[in-house]
């Protein structure tokens, strides 16, 4: 079967009602098969990869399914919304073959010198700093002064970065992953990175960027700009997702009752969850066949966008349902050479932050049902855009 480009058929997105339910979205587009016609912002067409067996072939296979095009870029234009997110830039995501082996090792070697003593450190720090401003109040919103607040606190530390320039870094993801003023968000990005390797280039420190900048594949500073930008962006968005989503399933879920604040156990269960049926980023690993090719019985065209879809290739109604618990051969951190480098690190940032929250605020609970919780609307993230909850003042652990 071949895929028609402007089959009316196409499934958007990015709006409000995708959002509030994907998995009935994925669950229409399995109609289709392994794979389906849809629209990532209007008048943006591409090809998502549903099927778990489907997008790990994908995955290992950069040589057929490239990161980048520049003919699709051409295409779209600079003000195409999602460009910011699947354009090309010379960093370990949007690169294949030795190059991305290069940038990769920057990546890898300098995360490894990342003691993880002192990363749980830096996450009880900074969730303790953030509970301390809210713990008299009574009430939070825990994505806004919680979620989206640990990872920036603890990727500027770990990339040496003023709470100044970090901020920058985050108003632009925010912007590239809403889709809402992309161009100007990207800018912002540039800037901020910018701003952050001069400074460590003439300052170096015991920090990640420092390290990458001093590692023996000789980055240029361009190069380590969009290490940077990868690092933060991977670093931030996705952690805060994975951490308020984590929460939520907590605080939601009667399978997950009981004495939250009993230990790890709970939480590395709802992580392993989250990561496998609403995981932080649900459609990205995009990709660009080189010419057109045959795929799972559709025609895929040349140059035009194949994205991954990790929540629904997870939840795959053909490879039925496991033990989520312990496993973690879910696609949520990607499968083959762009497998994410970091994600240990990432596991350990959201266990941490989310086992301090429970364990100083024991009888914590939500403020509204969470069928009342809203999504942020975007073709990528999985994301609340707030997360109230009450709990009793005195009842705060120190």
């Amino acid at each position: 079967m071949t895929i028609d480009r402007t089959a009316p058929e196409r499934v958007p997105l990015y709006g409000p009602e995708f959002a509030k339910d994907p998995q009935a979205a994925y669950a229409r587009m399995r109609e289709h098969g392994d794979l389906a016609p849809v629209e990532l912002a209007p008048g943006v067409p591409a090809t998502l990869v549903l099927g778990y067996d489907a997008a790990l072939e994908i995955l290992r296979d950069p040589a057929t399914f490239p990161r980048c095009s520049e003919v699709w870029e051409e295409e779209v234009g600079p003000e195409c919304p999602v460009l910011p997110m699947m354009m090309s830039r010379p960093n370990a995501l949007f690169t294949n073959g030795t190059v991305h082996a290069r940038l990769r090792s920057v990546i890898v070697d300098s995360m490894d010198r990342v003691d993880p003593v002192s990363l749980r450190e830096d996450v009880e720090r900074s969730a303790d700093t953030l509970i301390d401003r809210f713990s008299g109040d009574g009430k939070a919103d825990l994505l806004g002064q919680y979620a989206r607040m640990v990872p920036l606190l603890v990727f500027n530390e770990l990339l040496g970065c003023p709470p100044e320039i970090g901020d920058k870094l985050l108003r632009g993801m925010n912007a590239i992953f809403d889709t809402v003023s992309a161009e100007e968000g990207n800018a912002l990005l540039g800037e901020a990175a910018g701003e952050l390797v001069a400074s460590k280039r003439a300052n170096p420190g015991a920090d990640v960027t420092s390290w990458m900048l001093s590692h023996p594949a000789g980055l240029d500073d361009l190069e380590t700009i969009h290490q940077v930008i990868l690092l933060m962006g991977a670093g931030t968005q996705p952690e805060q997702n994975l951490i308020a989503n984590g929460i939520l399933l907590l605080l939601s879920d009667d399978r997950f009752g009981g004495d939250l604040s009993g230990g790890a156990l709970p939480v590395e269960d709802a992580l392993d969850e989250i990561l496998w049926t609403d995981p932080p980023m649900a459609n990205y690993g995009t990709t660009f066949p080189r010419q057109d090719i045959d795929f799972h019985g559709y025609r895929l065209p040349a140059h035009q966008p194949v994205l991954v879809s990790y929540a629904a290739a997870n939840t795959d109604p053909s490879r039925g349902i496991a033990d989520r618990r312990g496993n973690r051969a879910h696609l949520s951190y990607a499968g083959g050479p762009h497998t994410c480098p970091v994600r240990s690190h990432s596991r350990l940032i959201a266990s941490v932050a989310i086992e301090k929250l429970l364990d100083r605020i024991p009888d914590v609970e939500l403020a509204v049902p969470a069928e009342h919780l809203e999504w942020r609307p975007g073709p990528f993230h999985r994301a609340l855009t707030a997360l109230p909850v009450t709990f009793p003042p005195d009842q705060v652990l120190p």
